[in-house]
């Protein structure tokens, strides 16, 4: 017999949010904000510094950007929602770093985060939701009461830590970053020779902003190959990224994880192992994928997906 699809009560609370938000807006800015689910423009995610589609935080009133925070926080748990506030208001940190060094780059401006909603959050088909900006990429699915897809999910930092003024010390994704030197430090020869997959960490991660992922998924160390202490390791650094959404679906999303087999994860490292020099790891399995890549600014910039 077959499995009844999942209700999710995020479902419920993310079409309320989705609808509050567009209410308050104008024609025009629904314009702006509104794309067919089956549209295009859907598929594209991107985690640059670009201009993009969708309506700005910067276009909003104080309202309507409480609104549109609200459809951010649908989608998160309390801790991964004030990371991403943390993000945004990060645009302040690296365009004073970047105006001390003399670079010219894109505009570094916490009201450069965009809202596009796919569909009509109270019609009978699926919509969807995007919140993207730099370092920044959300995007969820929803059919009914349930959650059909909740990625891509990008976060990332620069600076991944913050070294002087009054912010010194922060580091917002510090827990995927600690928790990967853990789990590589306790590993031995055998292992990290199989582990470490590159000698140098890539530039970025491999899947970029791909919509479909093309990677061989039996590379690095299995999870099989691990002992028991190094597994809680690698399972903890697993949840680190499914706990960054509501309960009712980190639950599901790390069920099926378990599901298809934790021992066929696998752990591919690139770089050396020390904190400060440029890496990049991947846990792939079935369907699950995780890259992290901390190489460019001195490997002071995270990316992760």
């Amino acid at each position: 017999m077959a499995t009844a699809p999942a209700v999710h009560a995020t479902a419920k609370g993310m079409t309320r949010a989705a609808a509050s938000f567009l209410e308050a807006l104008s024609d025009d800015e629904k314009a702006k904000t509104v794309y067919q689910y089956e549209d295009g423009e859907r598929v594209f995610w991107y985690y640059a510094p670009l201009n993009r589609h969708g309506i700005a935080l910067r276009d909003l009133d104080a309202d309507q950007r409480g609104l549109a925070y609200a459809l951010l926080e649908s989608g998160l748990t309390q801790r991964s929602y004030e990371q991403a506030k943390l993000i945004i208001e990060h645009e302040t940190i690296l365009g004073m770093l970047e105006k001390e060094r003399g670079v010219v780059s894109f505009v570094r401006d916490p009201d450069l985060y965009y809202f596009t909603i796919f569909g009509d959050p109270d019609g009978e088909g699926p919509w969807g939701w995007r919140a993207e900006g730099h370092h920044i990429s959300l995007n969820f699915s929803i059919w009914g009461d349930r959650i059909i897809s909740m990625t891509p999910f990008f976060f990332g930092a620069n600076p991944a830590e913050v070294r002087k003024g009054p912010k010194k010390g922060l580091r917002i994704l510090e827990e995927r970053e600690d928790l990967a030197f853990e789990l590589m430090n306790s590993l031995d020869q055998g292992q990290t020779s199989r582990a470490v997959i590159y000698r140098k960490a890539p530039s970025d991660i491999l899947t970029f902003n791909s919509s479909q992922v093309f990677l061989p998924a039996e590379e690095g160390l299995p999870a099989s190959a691990m002992n028991a202490t190094q597994q809680g390791i690698l399972r903890s650094l697993v949840k680190v990224y499914v706990d960054q959404v509501p309960a009712d679906l980190a639950r599901e999303r790390m069920a099926r994880v378990e599901d298809e087999g934790f021992d066929d994860l696998y752990w591919a490292w690139g770089g050396p192992v020390q904190m400060g020099e440029p890496h990049y790891y991947r846990i792939h399995g079935v369907s699950y994928l995780a890259e992290f890549d901390n190489r460019q600014n001195g490997a002071n910039h995270v990316h992760s997906v």
